[in-house]
């Protein structure tokens, strides 16, 4: 049911090593914005490593949507580097990229006696073939070991299943994601019990309008162990003049170090 780190996932040791040699030997120019020939620049790295995160989600929440964190906004650095490790096998992101998503999970947690529980939405399955790799589960073992070197028990459970097929969402709006995902995913009756005594925290790369998220919190209900917040690398700029204003200047500062915002949430 869970797994402590990619250390115990076949491949991934040499997954590491790989990115390694591939680093000293073609190395290439950052991720995040371009420059240089380090694969991550330093300033690039300090919006994870340094991320503020805080409250994040869509102005008109799905019904459902537990309380949503996220590390830094969709856009700029943080958009190209989520984007490099999900959709081109960017591998080596994995690491800072954890490193944001354990700053949401402090952020949406707080203080706890009880371990942690990160639960990964789950990609479908056509979309983890074509990529290669599980980007979600990926990024929370990442946050998972970060959540750990900090002294909090974590542990990362991968019990949602896809019960039906669902759509591409690229393109799709609100209503029509949520209608989409509407009853899509479930926990495996044998796996259930064995979450209880946990707090479950559900996570993603990116929150934009939280159907995904709501799905998972409704399955995770349904079987009996509902979470307690949801955290995400990133989260897209609310709709409003407000939120466009807010979204706009983070944007515009996502190039410098120290000055992440995220909008609140509600």
């Amino acid at each position: 049911m869970t797994s402590r780190s990619t250390a115990h996932q076949p491949g991934s040791g040499s997954d590491r090593v790989l990115a390694a040699l591939l680093d000293l030997l073609l190395p290439t120019r950052c991720a995040g914005c371009g420059s240089g020939l380090t694969g991550l620049c330093p300033p690039c790295r300090a919006l994870l490593d340094g991320a503020a995160a805080g409250p994040a989600g869509p102005h008109r929440p799905p019904p459902g949507l537990p309380p949503v964190h996220a590390a830094a906004p969709y856009a700029g650095p943080v958009r190209q580097l989520l984007l490099a490790h999900k959709e081109r096998g960017a591998l080596r992101l994995a690491g800072p990229l954890g490193t944001a998503l354990a700053a949401a999970v402090r952020s949406a947690t707080g203080a706890g006696a009880a371990p942690l529980l990160l639960v990964p939405v789950p990609s479908a399955r056509a979309a983890t073939r074509a990529r290669g790799h599980d980007p979600t589960l990926r990024l929370a073992r990442a946050a998972a070991r970060e959540l750990r070197r900090g002294g909090v028990a974590t542990l990362v459970a991968p019990v949602l299943r896809h019960s039906r097929p669902v759509a591409d969402q690229a393109g799709l709006r609100a209503a029509e994601r949520q209608r989409n995902l509407d009853g899509a995913l479930a926990v495996p009756a044998r796996v259930a019990g064995r979450l209880a005594g946990h707090r479950l925290v559900l996570v993603d790369d990116l929150v934009t309008t939280g159907a995904s998220l709501a799905e998972a919190a409704r399955a995770l209900r349904a079987a009996g162990c509902p979470p307690r917040a949801a955290a995400t690398v990133a989260a897209t700029a609310r709709r409003g003049a407000a939120a466009g204003r807010r979204g706009a200047a983070a944007a515009g500062e996502a190039g410098r170090p120290g000055s992440v915002r995220v909008s609140p949430g509600r």
